[in-house]
């Protein structure tokens, strides 16, 4: 008897385990490890000295800390990043997906062109990108004979940012729609066809009622990958222009492996925040976009 029961427990023991072990030596530690130093003051080489909420009170509170400033500064221009660039990243694969869901004869075709991009790194995309908006031999400029400085000027620096990051990736979020949009009931939209709906009534009340789980989905995790912007804005702008592109990542990294002495305990502290955040925000979508059968 016992042995059977072993048996039983082998299997989920097999597929889980690997799985557990990659969560807690790739998350779970990292996570406890981050809170740990959030909570003292260290320089990466000595030991850490523990400060308790120290760091989190200068970061929140203390108005004359130069810590203060770059939070404020860094989550403003990350949730101004969250919020101009998320909806593009979920509406555009949406239209694209329900463009394409019309033609299918060339679907294959543009499925490939639109999520092309998706597999370059963002070093590679970033300095293409980078090439050609450059105010002093980019293409851009000569062909639209302009005068701009797109990336040392505002807003044309932020609209640089999310429009290449829309054109990089929008292509996942792309591909989960037209498998969504496969799924919806044929019977469904041929008898709205017969009572006379047209497409715009198809669309809000048959198509996205049947996506609303994948939707819900793709914004939640859209949302959480644009919080962790850090590339874009590193590589195309700098932060600039006067620090107006320059995220909370681009602070916890320079303040932690920066020049100068570390400040590993204030960074923690600034990701701690930042991923309660993050968290507060996905529980908000979640009560927001989902809907209950």
């Amino acid at each position: 008897m016992a042995h059977k029961k072993s048996k039983k427990w082998l299997w989920p023991t097999v597929f889980i385990g690997p799985h557990l072990i990659l969560f807690i030596v790739f998350f779970l530690v990292p996570v406890v490890f981050g809170l740990y130093i959030s909570l003292t003051k260290w320089d990466l080489f000595n030991t850490p000295k523990f400060v308790g909420l120290q760091n989190y009170q200068t970061i929140l509170f203390n108005n004359n800390s130069v810590w203060h400033e770059q939070f404020i500064n860094g989550l403003r221009n990350t949730l101004i990043f969250v919020v101009t660039s998320v909806p593009f990243l979920v509406l555009v694969p949406l239209l694209l997906a329900v463009l394409l869901n019309l033609k299918p004869h060339m679907s294959k075709v543009f499925q490939s062109i639109f999520y092309l991009p998706n597999l370059f790194a963002i070093s590679a995309v970033m300095i293409i990108w980078n090439f050609l908006m450059s105010q002093s031999y980019g293409p851009i400029k000569s062909v639209f004979h302009s005068n701009v400085d797109i990336l040392n000027s505002q807003p044309w620096a932020w609209i640089a940012i999310v429009g290449v990051t829309t054109w990089w990736v929008i292509g996942g979020n792309m591909i989960i729609y037209q498998a969504a949009l496969n799924g919806v009931s044929k019977e469904i939209l041929e008898a709205a066809d017969l009572d006379g709906a047209n497409a715009w009534t198809k669309f809000t009340k048959i198509i996205l009622p049947s996506i609303r789980f994948q939707l819900l989905f793709t914004t939640v995790t859209t949302t959480i990958a644009q919080f962790n912007v850090y590339g874009q804005p590193l590589m195309l702008t700098g932060g600039g222009p006067n620090n107006s592109t320059r995220v909370l990542l681009m602070y916890i990294q320079n303040n932690t492996f920066g020049q100068g002495t570390s400040a590993a305990g204030v960074s923690s502290a600034m990701a701690i925040l930042l991923g309660l955040v993050i968290m507060a925000v996905s529980l908000v979508q979640f009560r927001l976009l989902r809907q209950d059968n």
